[in-house]
């Protein structure tokens, strides 16, 4: 019995060094018998090269993980990108979900990836919630649970685990636990009624794994601690009464959500004392394994449910399909991807106006401020140009020629911007824009309901999020 085999470390690639500047925690990882990697980033020929080491050099069958609700290319650059998990679900078309699930499976499996981190299915309840946002399949309960069972079965039939996240549900909370830990304060009826329902359908559909939320539910468990530490809520609820026997995995170790006030050993021990079987992204690797091991000899640690969770971990991991090309992706599914982009690029205030080339652009950046101007929509512009367009892109202080130019607004919910909707300061910018410019388009990176913050615009279109894949689907969507 390995108890280190319950770690999940992670890997980044950097544009600079590739994976090679985490050499050092790949051999230390191997040699001590980690049970899987998490990997962020990469190029498709040096991802598929690593992971085949990986699974050489290890002694234990692994499990490669990827965070993919927006396809294999939300990671790994030359896989297909596809729209966010509620820009899908807007299509009301099952299909596409089921298609978006098997091409990202198909793409994985031939990388080597065995384990997709999708879907989302918390249920979009707040619409304040500065981290789920276009991440969900929806605001209807049991809407989301049908269309995450159908991303479930279709992404699981390839050969590729699939992971409901995150259990019980993050849709209520309106801080964010990269930073914080939420507190979901409604009752258990309506926990049950409505957040639980579609991580009962996962279940159902025979769904592989479950993510814990680093969220409190004083309805649930009362005394405060994160679901990732609650027995309550893992052992009781999840496995006994929900009946779940696949894998729990916890989040991310090192998010304040759960770490704050507890050293990340101590995390580890409570989480794995309260029923989760694989413990993701730890910080200090080393520091950690080896706080298992001694926990675990000082019988700190439930050796019974070490070893539970050790043979569950070998059963997924043999059982997800090996990296093979079986059934690869054909160029009509990658072209069909595309298409999806295409389908879910539309008007959402006012009538479309009419663009042409030279078309000026004016960049607002909401999410990372202090990006470049000029290379934030450089996927948008490139295809633009790419179609024979000629682009001026601009940021709010230069001086334009255009009476009609475009206003490319970037705003999504992301992980540690602790916020749903635009600051203050890009509200007033869009406002002084705006009046400046009463006819101009804003194409907007973003939720749709976030028009609701720009009432100074007459013309407003959505592309969901920014991603190269939504960015090149907003060019086609102008270009046509």
């Amino acid at each position: 019995m390995s108890v280190t085999s319950l770690l999940i470390p992670s890997l980044h690639w950097t544009g600079a060094r590739g994976f090679d500047a985490d050499r050092k925690l790949i051999d230390r990882a191997l040699a001590l018998g980690v049970g899987g990697f998490i990997l962020y980033g990469g190029e498709v020929d040096a991802v598929r090269q690593l992971i085949k080491e990986l699974r050489q050099r290890s002694s234990v069958p692994l499990l490669i993980a990827a965070d993919m609700e927006r396809g294999a290319g939300q990671q790994f650059t030359g896989a297909t990108g596809l729209p966010p998990l509620a820009a899908i679900a807007s299509l009301n078309d099952p299909d596409a979900v089921r298609r978006a699930a098997r091409l990202t499976a198909r793409e994985a499996r031939t990388l080597g990836v065995s384990w997709a981190f999708a879907p989302v299915c918390d249920v979009d309840v707040a619409p304040d919630n500065p981290i789920i946002g276009t991440r969900a399949l929806g605001t209807n309960a049991q809407r989301v649970g049908e269309l995450a069972a159908i991303w479930i079965k279709a992404c699981q039939s390839e050969g590729v685990l699939a992971c409901a996240k995150h259990y019980p549900g993050h849709g209520r909370t309106t801080t964010d636990s990269h930073l914080e830990l939420p507190t979901v304060d409604a009752t258990k009826q309506e926990l049950f009624d409505v957040d639980l329902i579609p991580f009962r359908a996962a279940i159902a559909a025979g769904v592989a794994a479950m993510m814990t939320a680093h969220v409190a539910y004083p309805a649930l468990d009362a005394s405060g601690v994160p679901a990732t530490l609650s027995r309550e809520m893992l052992q009781w609820l999840l496995r006994q009464q929900f009946h779940f026997d696949g894998l729990i995995v916890s989040d991310s170790l090192v998010m304040e959500g759960v770490i704050t006030g507890r050293s990340e050993g101590a995390v580890a021990v409570a989480a794995l004392n309260a029923g989760c079987d694989l413990l993701l992204y730890p910080g200090d690797l080393e520091a950690v394994a080896s706080t298992l091991v001694n926990a675990l000899e000082k019988h700190e640690l439930n050796p019974d449910l070490v070893q539970q969770s050790e043979r569950r971990r070998q059963k997924w991991a043999q059982w997800a399909s090996p990296p093979n090309e079986y059934r690869k992706p054909s160029s009509t599914d990658i072209a069909w991807g595309q298409q999806l982009a295409d389908r879910v690029v539309r008007m959402v205030r006012g009538a479309r106006p009419a663009l042409q080339s030279p078309l000026e652009v004016i960049v607002v950046d909401d999410d990372t401020p202090d990006r470049p101007t000029a290379t934030v929509a450089t996927p948008f512009v490139d295809a633009l140009r790419a179609d024979g367009w000629t682009v001026r892109v601009l940021d709010t202080r230069e001086p334009r020629e255009s009476l009609v130019p475009m206003i490319a607004l970037f705003g999504e919910a992301r992980a540690g911007k602790g916020r749903a909707g635009y600051s203050d300061a890009t509200q007033a910018l869009m406002q002084e824009l705006c009046d400046e410019m009463p006819d101009a388009l804003v194409l907007q990176f973003g939720h749709p309901r976030l028009i609701r913050e720009l009432p100074g615009a007459r013309a407003i279109a959505t592309a969901w999020g920014g991603e190269p894949a939504m960015q090149q689907a907003a060019a086609r969507w102008i270009a046509r």
